[in-house]
């Protein structure tokens, strides 16, 4: 059984590193991605890399909204609150 808690404070995982975690899309504008779950892989300004089941998908931060592990709490954040470089991310995001 998983007890990991649900939080919608994203500041820290906003200025972390993203490759590696665990997420799943939560809504999308494109309605074939809701509901699917993997580990980022890869990350640019403005898309992340997940593999889905061993197979890489590559889906923009700014159409979706995902649930990210993070420090054992899935966090929920905004895709536009992450569209950011990664190594920019840490310095310009609130």
């Amino acid at each position: 059984m998983n007890n990991t808690s649900q939080r919608m404070d994203d500041t820290r995982l906003v200025k972390d590193e993203l490759v590696g975690l665990p997420v799943t899309i939560l809504k999308c504008t494109d309605p074939n991605w809701v509901g699917r779950s993997g580990v980022i892989v890869d990350e640019t300004k403005n898309t992340l890399l997940i593999d889905i089941n061993n197979t890489k998908k590559r889906i923009a931060k700014n159409t979706a909204t995902f649930a990210i592990t993070y420090h054992g709490t899935k966090t929920i954040v905004a895709g536009t609150r992450l569209a950011y470089r990664p190594e920019d991310r840490t310095k310009k995001a609130r």
